[in-house]
């Protein structure tokens, strides 16, 4: 069988697949235009998140080496 083609963009957005299969990723929103935010919502933004279901199926045909 061949080797898949990971789609860049994507791998460059979610970084690590847990142990349960969620896939951890960073929240957008963060790099510019942040005068405006509060310090609580920048400091959230730093946080990550999840994504499981649907979309973390769908996110693992994107990048099949993760």
């Amino acid at each position: 069988m061949p080797k898949l083609k990971t789609n860049r963009s994507a791998a460059k957005r979610f970084y690590k697949i847990t142990s349960k299969g969620k896939i951890k990723s960073a929240r957008g929103g963060k790099s510019h235009l942040n005068e405006k935010k509060s310090r609580k919502r920048v400091n959230r933004l730093s946080e990550g998140y999840y994504l499981e279901g649907h979309a973390a199926t769908r996110i693992r045909k994107y990048v099949p080496y993760l």
